[in-house]
């Protein structure tokens, strides 16, 4: 059975094909694959990695160091926390753990915290609720869902906590799962048809000379 950790991998390595089979679970009638427009925002994170066995104390202590951080700067978060995951083996992952805040932003921070913005555009939608380890079978759900559609994910994919995992009991988590996809390759357009060779010059016809009048 495919894990999750493998299943993130999967999608970044755009590998969906390769897993097919697995039913798609819809939990609590919560609409399974919605699709969305992510809306561009700005954002402060902390970028790092961490391995699988630990995500979720990893994804809470990273989230409450950009908390901290915004309420040092009396900042206004604008949305809900969000693990940005960039990269992803059998065994760990790179992320941006990110929260959006109202802008402008003045004297952005140097170092491990960063001001950036959200990722954009076109994306699919699916809902976890429970244990933060119970998120494998979304996964494989997930999988299912992108072959079955033949679509092909971006480089990267989003878990937004609809509920806050530094205060919410862990089996009493909404869980946002986004999958942002790429755009479908614009048609060449049609070229227009070869112009036709002009024809070939002809000289002018030769009047006849004039033949002298009688006397």
């Amino acid at each position: 059975m495919l894990t999750r950790r493998l299943l993130a991998g999967a999608f970044l390595a755009l590998a969906t094909a390769l897993f097919s089979g697995v039913p798609a679970l819809a939990q609590h009638e919560d609409a399974f694959g919605v699709e969305i427009t992510l809306p561009e925002k700005t954002i402060v994170y902390l970028q790092g990695s961490g391995t699988w066995d630990t995500a979720y104390e990893t994804l809470v202590e990273a989230i409450k160091t950009v908390h901290e951080y915004i309420d040092r700067r009396g900042l206004k978060p604008d949305g809900d926390a969000m693990m940005i995951y960039t990269g992803a083996d059998d065994t760990g992952f790179d992320f941006r753990a990110a929260v959006p805040v109202m802008g402008p932003f003045q004297n952005p921070p140097q170092g491990d915290i960063t001001v950036g913005t959200s990722p954009k555009g076109k994306a699919y939608k699916f809902i976890h609720r429970g244990a933060y380890d119970g998120m494998e079978n979304l996964y494989e759900a997930i999988t299912n869902f992108f072959d079955e559609k033949k679509l092909e994910p971006g480089e990267l994919f989003i878990e937004r906590y609809v509920t806050d995992p530094r205060t919410t009991p862990e089996d009493e988590l909404v869980i946002e799962v986004i999958f942002p996809v790429r755009d479908e390759a614009t048609p060449e357009a049609p070229k227009e048809p070869d112009a036709l060779p002009a024809p070939p010059e002809t000289a002018p016809r030769a009047e006849p000379e004039a033949q002298p009048k009688p006397q």
